[in-house]
């Protein structure tokens, strides 16, 4: 099994990597089924269903799919161009895809939300369709947004298809154990194995310029965050608040009064800059998701910022353990909040942001697994229930919490041997079971807990 550094770790856009990236990448991925087949094509329009109807209005879900079928991809997105394109798609009625010509597509009568039974595969899923000048359905197909900004067509999930085709890798762990075991009989760290399985793939150079990209677009929105103020859209009128705190921490820097316990306030300010700049549509990196994408580079800005010792120069090795947690989490269970609640989600970047820290911070493998392992645990059964349905509440503050459980994970991880009761492996089938039995109420469609509980105006 081998999910690539850059699988687990997106350049996107906000505010949802399930609900936002998702559908643009699946729509990016049925133009190209049309540029692919031997028919004229007039128009095209969609169906949204399950947690995709339920919250999409909340996660821009429509205006990511009609950007994607007008050509618009998550990684090269530019918010003015979009702007203007979506201008014209209002005053036309039609999408002028690269290679496709000009098309039909009326966003309020060719895009629709079915808030019906969720289509068989996964609760994210959409229906896209292109038509000839009779209106007929001459191409179809099913894509599901299976977390992370992962797409599928519904024969790809039906066989069970993973995202590794290539050649094999020197170390294709897909569990725990297997990782575990590699580990000890190389003699190679975490890192060293995921490393070698990226060069073997892509090149060393393309590791490196890439990782370097995925840290800096991570700090550019944690500074972002951080020096902007200002009301989130969306109509819950939530005030930017990560400013404001690393302003007043700022401002008690070289005091006498400083307790300790403030250096969770930094970790918090740092995760809810990201996850502000991600609820205004901004770019993110999936860390595995956008939902928690604040976790990961909170710890890493936490590791460099205040603890000594720290350097640049290893945020390769914090990444690469990081991605190799996360691609055990995604393979063996789920990173969908639609599918298995937060704890797929803030859970998992946990686990991922604990991992990465305790290699940085000189942890044998099994202190790394160990790391990861008390991060998750400690997320286990958390829902998802985000109020109306956009990734603010309690979304932010969150990714805060989930900061400073993956430092406290990695702490205490460190200070034992690496030998422990609970298995990461027992741990991540404990979190799929959970999310197979938890209720749909409270997995992204904004039919339970807080979203209920919480006025919504």
């Amino acid at each position: 099994m081998f999910l690539s550094v850059f699988e687990m770790f997106k350049v996107g856009i906000g505010p949802s990597s399930s609900h936002t990236m998702g559908p643009m990448v699946a729509a990016g991925k049925f133009l190209e089924k049309m540029r692919a087949a031997p028919f004229g094509f007039h128009g095209v329009k969609g169906t949204l269903h399950g947690s995709l109807a339920f919250t999409g209005v909340g996660h821009a879900t429509d205006r990511a799919t009609i950007l994607g079928l007008a050509g618009f991809l998550p990684d090269t997105y530019d918010h003015d161009a979009a702007e203007k394109v979506l201008e014209e798609i209002r005053e036309t009625h039609t999408v002028k895809p690269e290679g496709l010509g000009t098309l039909q597509f009326d966003p309020k009568n060719d895009l629709s939300f079915d808030f019906g039974p969720n289509l068989p595969g996964h609760a994210n899923g959409m229906i896209l369709m292109a038509t000839d000048k009779q209106g007929d359905v001459i191409l179809q197909e099913t894509y599901y947004s299976i977390g992370g900004g992962f797409v599928m067509t519904e024969a790809e999930l039906a066989a069970g298809r993973n995202t590794d085709e290539g050649e094999p890798v020197p170390y294709p762990f897909k569990s725990a154990v297997e990782m575990l075991e590699m580990a000890e009989t190389s003699g190679k760290t975490i890192a060293q194995m995921k490393k070698a399985n990226e060069i073997s793939r892509g090149g060393s150079e393309n590791l490196r310029s890439g990782v370097r990209r995925i840290w800096q677009v991570m700090n550019d929105c944690i500074e972002r965050g951080l020096t902007t103020e200002g009301e989130l859209p969306g109509g819950l009128y939530v005030k930017r608040r990560a400013k404001g705190i690393a302003d007043a921490l700022d401002a008690e820097r070289g005091t006498n009064l400083n307790a300790p316990h403030k250096i969770n306030d930094w970790m918090s300010a740092y995760a809810m800059a990201v996850n502000e700049e991600n609820a205004a549509g901004g770019q993110v990196v999936t860390a595995p998701t956008n939902g928690a994408a604040g976790v990961v580079p909170a710890v890493i800005k936490y590791w460099l910022e205040h603890v000594p010792g720290a350097s640049e120069a290893h945020v390769e090795d914090f990444l690469l353990t990081a991605a190799a947690i996360g691609g055990l989490v995604k393979y063996n269970a789920s990173i969908s909040g639609a599918e298995a609640g937060c704890q797929a989600e803030v859970g998992s970047a946990a686990a991922m942001g604990a991992a990465g820290l305790a290699a940085v911070l000189g942890g044998t493998p099994q202190q790394i697994e160990n790391a990861a392992e008390i991060a998750l645990e400690h997320h286990l059964g958390m829902t998802c229930d985000p109020v109306k349905g956009l990734v603010q509440v309690p979304c932010i503050e969150r990714n805060g919490l989930g900061a400073i459980k993956a430092v406290s994970a990695a702490s205490l991880a460190l200070r034992g041997d690496g030998t422990h009761l609970v298995p990461l492996d027992a741990c991540i089938e404990t979190m799929r079971q959970t999310g197979a039995d938890m209720s749909e109420k409270y997995k992204e469609t904004s039919l339970g807990g807080l979203a209920v509980n919480v006025p919504n105006c």
